[in-house]
């Protein structure tokens, strides 16, 4: 996983800018924020000796928003890090995974035929106001000496009481549903998956959406979606909502798709891509 900042050796005697600034990078779906992080230095080379972190992690099947502190703005990372947050976060129902999102071995599968409009919105009820909510089992948070996807990795998750937090979702509303089929759900997580570099287990995770979308009938089978809309704190993970729903409704979800769409008054519509 992404390490909380980025630090570039000095290699030469060039001089460093006086002051610092925050600047609102797009980080895009596959990437890494250190990896996004890289890619500003090449975009950019007035920032290639900068001291350069980032105040909020996206992950690797996330995209939008990510500010990043250059120099002396690094000193006030933690007002940027409490920054409210907004997001559009499409999410499947049909299927979980270990990370809550399409990155992650498949857990359940379950029936979606009863799934209604009326009983979605009842159900992001429980997610507005203070929530306490998990940690995601594939996440940075640490418990005794170990991040928890290092848990996750060796098998040893079971053996946690995840950690929980306490966060404040402001607002969060249904905005619509729709329904895609099977090739093309395939289609979308082999292409988003493919974006995504490191190890996350990509060959293993693909074989069993292969699996599990086989696609070997005439007619099509279709999963229904919801996209939906977030204004939260600092903190909230965006991917544990869209599984918590479907746990809700006893039926199996998780995020396909998680745009940050805004971090305090900074817009993915003004992102430097």
């Amino acid at each position: 996983m992404p390490r909380d900042d980025d630090r570039k050796k000095d290699t030469d005697v060039r001089p460093r800018t006086v002051g610092g600034k925050v600047l609102n990078l797009y980080k895009q779906m596959g990437e890494t924020p250190s990896e996004r992080l890289e890619r500003l230095r090449t975009q950019r080379p007035e920032y290639e000796r900068e001291v350069l972190s980032y105040a909020g992690r996206l992950d690797p099947m996330a995209e939008g928003v990510m500010l990043t502190l250059v120099g002396s703005a690094n000193k006030m990372r933690e007002a940027y890090l409490d920054m409210s947050k907004e997001y559009v976060l499409d999410v499947l129902f049909g299927f979980s995974t270990d990370t809550y999102d399409a990155l992650g071995r498949i857990m359940n599968t379950g029936d979606t035929e009863g799934l209604t409009k009326k009983a979605i919105e009842k159900g992001l009820n429980e997610f507005r106001g203070h929530v306490s909510q998990e940690y995601p089992p594939y996440s940075s948070k640490t418990v005794e000496g170990k991040s928890l996807f290092q848990w996750a990795r060796e098998g040893a998750i079971g053996t946690l009481i995840l950690p929980k937090k306490t966060v404040t979702v402001y607002d969060i509303s249904l905005e619509g549903l729709y329904k895609i089929k099977e090739s093309a759900l395939l289609s979308y997580i082999e292409t988003s998956i493919e974006k995504v570099h490191g190890d996350f287990r990509q060959d293993e995770i693909m074989e069993g959406w292969k699996r599990a979308l086989p696609n070997k009938n005439s007619d099509e089978r279709e999963f229904p979606c919801a996209t939906i809309k977030i204004s939260c704190s600092s903190g909230t993970y965006a991917r544990s909502i869209a599984h918590g729903l479907g746990q809700d409704l006893g039926i199996p979800a998780l995020a396909l798709h998680i745009l940050r769409t805004k971090v305090g008054e900074y817009e993915s519509s003004k992102s430097l891509k």
